[in-house]
């Protein structure tokens, strides 16, 4: 972890240096968006979106900013995740598919995660209970009104910012001109998807720390088995075996990464973070999207199985698509191959010279 961490303060050293341009230097600002009504009619005084941009806006001839591009992140993650070195160094780079001094990126917190507002700020269990819908809706609201943008160029979005970005192509389709989608399907969170998600979020309402969400210490039994289930979720087992080929091996680094996940989000947070994929479901809309897509999935992940039948079926009402599974190998990282942008870098690149 700390290597990690390491690895992406140098990436954001090397994104403020005069080599990327003084203009790629990161800006962290907040949108505050007053009385808000969630979807679900709960309302709060304000709501506040915490964001990062990397560049600076360009202006076509109407005077439209015309070079901006949102990365969406996962469930439990937060805009900075996109500076770890195999993500940013990557992209970002003078040259690059997103070179910094071309591209204005824009990489929010969304509601419920980082230092955007969310239930572990202090209204806990009684925070609105948001979900996908309220997550758009605050982030078209930090492109459209904050940022003065009409049209982004691209949304690039992972896992759950990879939900994000079909809900956007079908919601808003005059306000995105590409996606790229990376690590999910387009229907309903249920099956084994939904399981996991509700035993993680069962096993911390079920430890007697939790108290109805007003814990004074941490619930860790539960929160050690949603770190669990996640840690199955997320990995690729074919490259586990290959790391980790001894019993001690393995359980270092079980241990290692228990200590990282138990300890890296409130409980309370986890329990929206996970249960507000539950009205999700773009499927009935997908014709709706005309947006040229680039759309990626992995074959060893294990949350998005590629055998479900799903992507063919979605591939025929999605003409302007182009699909593509990842083989899985020791090198891939199941669910989590969508950060690694060597695996797709170069598709991405086709994407936006389209």
């Amino acid at each position: 972890m700390r290597r990690l961490l390491l690895a992406s303060l140098a990436v954001l050293a090397a994104l403020s240096s005069p080599a990327f341009g003084q203009s790629t230097a990161p800006v962290e600002a907040d949108a505050v968006f007053r009385d808000y009504v969630f979807s679900t009619g709960e309302r709060l005084p304000e709501v506040k979106i915490h964001y990062t941009t990397l560049g600076t806006p360009k202006r076509d001839a109407r005077g439209e900013i015309s070079n901006a591009v949102m990365i969406l992140h996962g469930t439990g993650g937060t805009g900075h995740q996109f500076f770890q070195p195999q993500f940013a160094a990557e992209l970002f780079g003078p040259g690059q598919v997103l070179d910094t001094t071309k591209y204005f990126i824009i990489l929010p917190d969304n509601v419920g995660h980082g230092k955007s507002s969310k239930p572990s700020d202090g209204l806990r269990m009684a925070f609105p209970k948001y979900d996908y819908s309220d997550m758009i809706a605050t982030q078209h609201a930090l492109v459209t009104k904050t940022l003065g943008i009409k049209k982004l160029k691209l949304i690039l979005g992972t896992s759950m910012g990879c939900m994000h970005a079909f809900m956007w192509g079908s919601r808003y389709p005059e306000a995105v001109e590409k996606l790229a989608p990376f690590a999910c399907l387009p229907v309903e969170i249920a099956g084994q998807n939904r399981m996991w998600r509700k035993l993680s979020i069962d096993a911390i309402k079920a430890d007697p720390a939790w108290n109805a969400g007003n814990y004074t210490t941490a619930p860790m039994s539960g929160l050690r088995t949603a770190a669990t289930l996640s840690l199955i979720a997320g990995a690729n087992p074919l490259a586990l075996q290959a790391q980790y080929p001894t019993r001690q091996a393995a359980e270092a680094y079980t241990n290692e990464a228990f200590a990282r996940v138990v300890t890296r989000n409130d409980a309370n947070d986890i329990i929206y973070q996970l249960d507000s994929s539950r009205n999700y479901n773009p499927w009935p809309m997908l014709e709706a999207i005309k947006a040229p897509t680039l759309w990626i999935n992995s074959a060893d992940d294990f949350i998005n199985p590629a055998n479900y039948g799903i992507t063919e079926m979605a591939m025929k009402r999605l003409p302007n698509t182009k699909f593509i599974l990842i083989p899985a190998s020791p090198e891939t990282k199941g669910h989590g191959t969508h950060t690694w942008a060597k695996f797709w870098k170069d598709d991405l690149a086709a994407l936006l010279a389209q």
